[in-house]
């Protein structure tokens, strides 16, 4: 393990000469990518720095305990060694997670696409549920929900949403959400009282920069229109809403929530960078099954991850075998505990998987 930290350390110091250097200031994609790798990096010089604090109080405790010539002090050493020996454990299984390989992308923000699937209105009723949910469990985190663009449904809620959200390791969170969520609950359109079985879609990209994706404009089509409302009547009479369609792959994106054509168009194109940036990640996840060790981290948008059921107030989670009932403050935005427990699986596989960490 003190082999490890000093392997770290060393690195450390690399990166923490580099990132003062002129050259690498006046490089804007070089430059975040060190600043990132520099907070990685000193979250385990500190907790090998713990480490070695107990290690040291260890061999400290046990000298003083074997020279036994002060018995006060050997009373006191003998504490001092049951301390550190029950802090050990504890810092070395930390750092262990500390040193599993990281996603790059984690620390970006990211682009959450909600939409409503198989249930009709009650579907787009629980898509704006969902929105809700993560708009609280955001502003709780204090990050910063941004919509990009909705179609409502008709009896409430959204059969469509995107929104951006900006923060610290924004996607390395939510995208454990990515994937089916399923509600049973009697709808408000029931007259029978008969609980119903509806699903919405929740898709989660990372946030890309121009650095990060190059998009090829001239296979972008710009299509300029007027907002448009519920049942697409205008909203207002200039062109300032968007829909980009990318030629070599069909996506169509649109954005109509701001006022700016220039502010619509810029949005329109972070979520077509991010799709785009998806895509790619998910042909060379497929190409290199080793890197894909876990459905958690980023299952297929086709699979059931989460079932919300009203009359138990009860939250399964079926990617971990997770239930809870508490339904009434997880779709209120108390979902951290969810997060955590995906988290806690996640990175005990590729612990498992790592063939660097013991």
């Amino acid at each position: 393990m003190l082999e490890k930290i000093q392997i770290v350390k060393q690195r450390f110091d690399e990166v923490n000469d580099l990132i003062i250097q002129p050259d690498i200031i006046a490089d804007q994609k070089r430059y975040i990518q060190l600043n990132k790798e520099y907070k990685d990096l000193k979250k385990i010089v500190d907790k090998g720095a713990i480490y070695k604090e107990l290690l040291d109080n260890i061999s400290e405790a046990e000298e003083i305990i074997a020279d036994g010539s002060d018995a006060e002090m050997v009373e006191m050493a003998k504490m001092q060694l049951d301390e550190a020996k029950e802090e050990l454990p504890k810092i070395e299984e930390e750092i262990k997670f500390l040193l599993i390989p990281k996603d790059p992308d984690d620390n970006k923000n990211a682009v959450v696409e909600i939409r409503a699937g198989a249930g009709g209105d009650e579907a787009s009723i629980f898509a704006g549920d969902l929105y809700r949910m993560y708009s609280k469990y955001c502003s709780d985190k204090g990050w910063k929900v941004d919509v990009v663009s909705t179609s409502e449904g008709t009896s409430g809620g959204f059969k469509e949403i995107i929104f951006e959200v900006t923060g610290e390791d924004v996607y390395g969170t939510l995208k454990f959400e990515a994937g089916v969520h399923r509600v049973q609950r009697v709808p408000q359109t029931e007259t029978q009282g008969r609980v119903h079985t509806s699903t919405t879609t929740v898709m989660v990209s990372p946030e890309v920069e121009e650095f990060d994706y190059e998009l090829d404009m001239t296979e972008v089509r710009i299509e300029r229109t007027t907002s448009t409302g519920p049942g697409g009547q205008s909203v207002n009479t200039t062109y300032s809403a968007i829909k980009l369609h990318h030629e070599p792959t069909g996506m169509i994106v649109s954005c109509q929530d701001q006022k700016s054509s220039h502010k619509n168009l810029e949005k329109a194109l972070k979520v077509l960078r991010s799709r785009l940036y998806e895509r790619e990640l998910e042909k060379q996840q497929e190409a290199d099954s080793e890197r894909r060790k876990s459905i958690i981290k980023r299952g297929d948008r086709s699979e059931k991850i989460r079932t919300y059921n009203y009359p138990q107030g009860r939250v399964t989670d079926h990617r971990i075998g997770l239930t809870l009932y508490d339904l009434s403050n997880i779709i209120d935005g108390d979902i951290q505990k969810i997060i955590d427990e995906l988290m806690l699986a996640e990175n005990t596989e590729l612990l498992k998987a790592s063939d660097d960490v013991i």
